[in-house]
């Protein structure tokens, strides 16, 4: 009783501000003193809260990019994280040789064991590099492709069927496409990373197996909610980390929901696995895990079960919703731009023979429209539009950029979506949906277009995802006719900028070969 009243007694009370003031302008004037003169969105050059409350809310993209709108090009997003608008600061906090490490950020996005993704550490990314690697190396993306077509041929037969089945007074189907976006790309990654479909284009639902250890009893689970809800809440633990131990026992469900999340898309990836390693497929079997089990370290070790199962889950987190996101970005925006479609169609026409339902990879690898909507889709649509955050090693001499010095420890990024929207790098018309302006793209605009990131942290499987989409919108662009149902394909941040949903009419072409 002492003590509860000592807690509550007049004084102690009045010292709770003055505790707190200490605990935020101490390392405002000591431990981050040198980045005081950088103009910040108050409070976040005191407190990491301005930045996880706009990530909770989904638009941290759209914050940050009002932020720099509003104080430039250099602007303190957290006490210690400077985010730099300019894209001469791209090889210098992303590119190979300034030995720049993933920042706290990704300890938030850790569950079985750390992968090749959420590495912190120089040396461990390295070994894990050296294993996956050739993984994704141009002789094993090729033999992966059997495994996207076939997905893609249950893709097509499952829209044929609805288009057909399905049809308005008007002649068009009404579907929700996110959906079907999903369904295809999470099949191939389950083709891909664990040898077989998830089965969702035959059931046409979102529904995956689920074990909590490689014993536990199978229970059925949504794997494209499951992983929404992870990514959500993975971005928002992100910017305070120390949080996460803690965050099921928050009051807003959010956390605690997307807590239950992380564990199941373990449990995804633990009941795939360990069905691959009971039923092991024929020996000329060539998918991820394949390769993956054949991957070695610098002595020889292959990974162990947690470690394969740690990597298959980044291939199931990478290869999944990034490419259904885009899938669908490209379809709104070549939809709704006048002239888009029938250009694209145009060209897929002359491509692709008759009688092909779905084109090989060869027949579209090259097609240039095809390829400057691509571009412009992951351009404007910016499947992860946060800048990712990169700390200044405790070892270096630290960093001048853009005026300032940043000091060792410090956190720097570079915020994608801004860049990928700057007028100053794209042209007065950086806001709208152009393909055409690839015909023409400039050296600085190369440089600036950073979709799969940059340097020796970037992504592996662009080889793959390029492969995939392009084979996914030469499929659907040349077999159907689509009309949009909505004017807006409303969006949703976590660690990826994902659209909500998408309303489409759908009808097969009259007009193709």
């Amino acid at each position: 009783m002492a003590i509860v009243h000592l807690i509550l007694s007049p004084w102690a009370i009045a010292l709770v501000p003055v505790v707190l003031g200490l605990y935020y302008l101490i390392p405002y004037f000591g431990t981050y003193g040198k980045l005081r003169g950088i103009p910040a969105p108050f409070p976040a050059q005191f407190s990491n809260l301005w930045l996880l409350y706009v990530t909770r809310r989904g638009k941290r993209y759209l914050c940050a990019d009002e932020v720099h709108e509003k104080l430039g090009p250099v602007v303190r997003i957290q006490p210690n994280h400077v985010s730099i608008a300019d894209d001469e600061a791209i090889p210098v906090i992303y590119g190979h040789g300034n030995g720049f490490l993933k920042a706290e950020f990704y300890d938030a996005f850790v569950s079985i064991r750390r992968g090749l993704f959420n590495t912190r550490d120089r040396a461990e990314h390295t070994r894990k590099r050296k294993i996956v690697a050739h993984t994704f190396a141009p002789k094993s993306v090729g033999q992966f492709e059997p495994y996207i077509h076939s997905n893609l041929e249950t893709f097509v037969k499952k829209w044929d069927e609805i288009s057909d089945n399905q049809r308005q007074p008007d002649g068009y189907a009404h579907i929700e496409c996110l959906s079907w976006f999903n369904y295809v790309a999470f099949d191939t990654i389950g083709d891909l990373a664990f040898g077989s479909p998830f089965g969702m284009l035959e059931a046409g639902a979102d529904i995956a197996e689920v074990r909590s250890s490689p014993d536990a009893p199978p229970i059925y689970a949504p794997a494209v909610e499951i992983l929404n809800r992870r990514g959500e809440v993975s971005a928002t633990l992100g910017t305070l980390p120390q949080l996460k131990p803690y965050a099921k026992w928050l009051p807003d469900p959010f956390f605690s929901q997307g807590m239950e999340a992380v564990q199941n898309l373990a449990g995804i990836a633990i009941a795939r696995v360990k069905s691959r390693l009971e039923n092991p497929p024929d020996i000329t079997r060539k998918d991820l895990l394949s390769r993956l089990q054949e991957g070695r370290d610098e002595k020889g070790e292959p990974l162990g079960i947690e470690e394969l199962t740690a990597e298959a889950l980044t291939q199931l987190i990478a290869g999944s919703d990034t490419t259904s996101n885009s899938s669908c970005a490209l379809l709104y925006h070549v939809t709704k731009t006048p002239g888009v479609l029938s250009k694209l169609q145009a060209e897929l026409d002359s491509a692709i023979p008759d009688g092909v339902d779905v084109p090989s990879y060869e027949m579209v690898r090259n097609l240039p429209y095809l390829e400057a909507v691509i571009n412009e889709t992951l351009r404007h649509h910016s499947t992860s539009g946060i800048g990712l955050p990169r700390q200044i090693p405790f070892d270096s001499q630290g960093v001048h950029l853009n005026g300032y010095y940043f000091p060792p420890g410090t956190v720097l990024s570079v915020p994608t979506y801004t860049i990928h929207h700057s007028k100053e790098i794209w042209g007065p018309d950086a806001t709208e949906f152009r393909p055409e302006r690839w015909e023409n793209v400039t050296n600085r605009q190369k440089n600036a277009f950073i979709p799969f990131s940059h340097g020796p942290r970037a992504c592996v499987g662009r080889n793959v995802a390029e492969m995939e989409m392009k084979m996914i919108a030469a499929s659907w662009a040349r077999r159907y006719d689509v009309q949009l149902r909505q004017d807006i394909m409303e969006t949703r941040e976590g660690f990826l900028r994902k659209p909500l949903g998408l309303e489409i009419g759908l009808k097969r072409r009259t007009s193709a070969k």
